[in-house]
This record gives structure tokens, C-alpha cells and sequence, in this order.
């Protein structure tokens, strides 16, 4: 029998949590015509084609309820994973099959900077380089169509990667590809929500124990998980609909509602825990001071700037805060601040566009970067109990608006981080204001050391 394909580029946590376990469930339902390949198109820690080869090509995901249950499922949808390649040899050959109809990607929401798109030209090593490279072969091989389907944390996502390709095929002088790009493909935005937190200690005893498997490459997720794609394929695609995915005409309110409500959310609560000596996310979400900045934010200035909406605003807020305090899942604070520099223009910049255009406050929004300016303070001081990454940071730039006489200044007139708001006086007044007030939840407790 030969399936149709959806190629995926990257083998991170989130993606065999989340768009292979939906596969899964539909191949588990009897609808068997599609299956994954993927494979990482830049050298990893752990090379996950290689490690899912040598087993076989499956894995288990551990399922986590904020109550502590546990359940697992064995995952066989990723049918061809392919070990990492500096050429991207194979994955180029599965592009350029006919049998793919489907090329879709995570590489986190700092993967898709325009600037990196014009300067980095190395093929496999940016995402606009390799899907030069996979796109060439499918137009030599004569495969046709393909959908693009970006599966990030990011606003307008099929959008922007659409831009950015089109930018860098411009760059390189690839009139002939582009040309071929605008006619064969699709870039469907879409909208992604699990939370799937890096693989914790213990997990693969878990699993051995619980289904008898030697797993090297388990991953756990919260019971909860959605997953909003606007119904624009050129090739074909899965009847995900079958399995809970929501099928729409626009993701824009879903897609904004969830950046909005629960991934500036997230930050807010990782800089918040940091700040106050928390490991983990649920012990920020658990702590009364951290939860209330974190719904006045939602209440008070990201709902009214939604409305009207499809979506059940204030109900997602009390279930967005209540997962977060999901101690089963042992999320943490790390890896939600990773990335601030691209997370602040695209989870919490908009809101406050939104609310300044309005005339009405920001204050409960300016908690969220004066948090933020506050922890890029210890980063620049070197006392982060753990390293801090972010792709998007020039480490230059940001030791800068540390060191300014006028740090508050300095930050909200930063471009990348405000756009169009960059040195508005009512945003740097705001960021100033919570800034004191940031310094005072500070002082008023130190959790005790993990």
C-alpha cells in the first residue's frame, strides 16, 4: 500500500506530542492513507531520526492530568524518520516523492527571523534554507503541488513563513523557484496548543514500567491539546477532523486568543517565578501574587482588546491558569523564558499596540515587560541560577539597555521588541510604574532554594 506523506522538519517534544499523536489517533480509527516522515534540519543534542530508527520507528507519550494520572500511548504514525544529514539528502528525496503532499515544520517561533532568512544562506540550517532545498527537488522531480504547514507558537504562522520564503528565494536570485513556489503551494495558518515540557528524569522508567517498552525517546504532555488549521491544502491532506481537529475558514480569532491568553501568560509567569526563585512553572502559577498579575493582564487589557470571539474568553482564561499549575508535569521556568526577545513582540507588543490606539490603560500589560526587563537584569548581571537562550537576543544590544542611565527607556524604544510603539511616552510611564512595582513583589518574597 502506498500512503500518502506529510514530511515534518523537526523531531522536537512538541511535534511527537502533538501533531504525530492526531495522526495516530486517526490511523488508530481505521483511516490508515497517511503517514509521517521527518527529521531535524540542524544538528541536535540527540539525533531523534536516528534514535526512533534504531527502535523501530516508534515511542510512547505519557499523558499527565492536572491530578497526577498518568496514561500512554504507543505512537507508530512516524513511519520515516530520517537521521540528521548536513546535506538534507534524504529528506530533499522525500520532497520530491509525489507520495508527499504535506511538508510541515516546528523550529520555534525564533526560527522564522526575516533578518536570518537574508543573512543565513547555509542549506539545512535555517528554516528558509532548507525549504529552498526541498522545494528545488520537488520542482525538478516534476511531484507537484505541496502543501506548507507551520506548527509554531506564532501569529499569522503560514503567513509568515509564506514572507519569509519569498524574501529569501528573492535574496538568492531563485526567480525560477519563487515563481514555481507562488504556484505549487499552500501556507495555511494554524493554530497549536499542548503543553509538552522538556523530558524529565524518570520518564523512560515510567514507561518501561507502565507498558513494558525500552523507550529512548518518550515525551509527555498535558491530558489537554487543540490544534485550529485554516482548511487551505493544495495536495490533499488527512481527515483530521475526525480526530478533533478544528477544520476553519480563518484561525485568527483562535490564533489570537491562545498567543494572547495563554503563551504570554506562560512567559509572565516563568519571568514572575524566576524572579522569586521558582523552578518550575506550577509553583509560579500556585503562587497568589504571580497568578493575580497574570489575570488582571488577561482580564483587565488582552480580553477587551478579543471581543467579540468564538472563543469562551474568560472560561479559557481560568483553564489556561489552572493547567499551568499542573505539578505532574514538572514544566520549567527555564524553558518558557527562552526566546523573550521574539515571545515579547509576538505574544504581548500587540495587546499594547491594541490598548495605546484604544487610549485606554496598560497598566496591567506593563507587568509583563517590566518582568521581563527585570529578569534580562539578572541575565546581564550573570546571578540566573540557569543559562538563558534566545536566538532573536543580540547579546550586545540587550547588555546596552541594562547599562543605560535610563534602562526603562532604553527598552521600550527597542524596535524589535515594540514596533510601531517603540519610545511611546505612555508605554515607557507604564514600564516605569510596574517596574516599581516589580522591584516591591520582588523584595516581598524569596522562594527558598531547590
Amino acid at each position: 500500500m502506498t500512503r500518502l506523506r506529510i514530511l515534518h522538519l523537526g523531531l522536537g517534544a512538541f511535534h511527537r506530542a502533538h501533531q504525530a499523536v492526531y495522526l495516530q489517533d486517526l490511523i488508530s480509527a481505521g483511516d490508515d492513507r497517511w503517514e509521517l516522515a521527518g527529521g531535524h534540519i540542524r544538528p541536535e543534542f540527540t539525533d531523534m531520526g536516528a534514535v526512533l530508527l534504531a527502535q523501530d520507528c516508534r515511542y510512547t507519550v505519557e499523558t499527565v492530568t492536572p491530578d497526577g494520572s498518568r496514561a500512554y500511548q504507543r505512537i507508530e504514525a512516524l513511519r520515516r524518520p530520517v537521521p540528521y544529514a548536513f546535506d538534507l539528502a534524504e529528506l530533499r528525496a522525500l520532497a520530491a516523492d509525489p507520495a508527499t503532499r504535506i511538508i510541515s515544520f516546528t523550529v520555534t517561533e525564533a526560527g522564522y527571523d526575516l533578518e536570518q532568512a537574508t543573512t543565513d544562506k547555509r542549506a539545512g540550517h535555517r528554516i528558509y534554507g532548507a525549504l529552498t532545498e526541498l522545494l528545488r527537488a520537488r520542482q525538478h522531480s516534476g511531484a507537484g503541488p505541496v502543501t506548507l504547514l507551520n506548527c509554531d507558537n506564532l501569529r499569522h504562522n503560514g503567513d509568515v513563513v509564506r514572507t519569509g520564503l519569498f524574501k529569501t528565494l528573492q535574496s538568492a536570485g531563485e526567480a525560477g523557484l519563487l515563481e514555481w513556489v507562488q504556484h505549487n503551494t499552500t501556507c495555511p495558518n494554524a493554530m497549536v496548543d499542548r503543553i509538552t515540557p522538556r523530558v524529565p528524569p524518570g520518564l523512560a522508567e515510567r514507561v518501561r514500567a507502565a507498558t513494558g517498552q525500552e523507550d529512548y525517546a518518550p515525551v509527555m504532555a498535558e491530558d489537554f491539546r487543540q490544534w485550529v488549521i485554516e482548511d487551505r491544502f493544495c495536495a490533499g491532506r488527512p481527515d483530521w477532523a475526525q480526530v478533533g481537529v478544528q477544520m476553519v475558514e480563518s484561525v485568527l480569532p483562535y490564533e489570537e486568543a491562545k498567543i494572547r491568553l495563554l503563551n504570554a501568560t506562560h512567559s509572565c509567569i516563568a519571568w514572575a517565578g524566576t524572579l522569586r526563585g521558582y523552578r518550575f512553572i506550577h509553583e509560579g502559577a500556585r503562587d497568589a501574587a504571580i497568578r493575580r498579575i497574570a489575570h488582571d493582564y488577561v482580564t483587565d487589557d488582552a480580553i477587551p482588546c478579543l471581543l467579540p470571539s468564538p472563543v469562551d474568553l474568560t472560561a479559557y482564561r481560568d483553564s489556561v491558569l489552572d493547567r499551568f499549575g499542573n505539578a505532574a508535569l514538572s514544566d520549567t521556568c527555564q524553558r518558557v523564558v527562552a526566546d523573550g526577545f521574539s515571545k515579547l513582540p509576538g505574544f504581548i507588543a500587540p495587546t499594547i499596540e491594541a490598548r495605546l490606539k484604544q487610549g485606554a490603560s496598560i497598566a496591567s500589560v506593563a507587568m509583563l515587560p517590566a518582568l521581563f526587563l527585570a529578569f534580562l537584569q539578572r541575565w546581564h548581571a550573570g546571578v540566573l541560577a540557569e543559562p538563558y537562550m534566545d536566538q532573536s537576543m543580540d547579546p550586545a544590544k540587550a547588555a546596552a539597555i541594562c547599562t543605560a542611565a535610563d534602562s526603562v527607556a532604553a527598552f521600550c524604544a527597542d524596535q524589535q521588541l515594540w514596533g510601531s510603539s517603540a519610545g511611546n511616552q505612555f508605554l515607557i510611564d507604564a514600564v516605569r510604574l510596574a517596574s516599581v512595582r516589580v522591584r516591591d513583589f520582588m523584595l516581598a518574597h524569596r522562594a527558598p532554594a531547590v
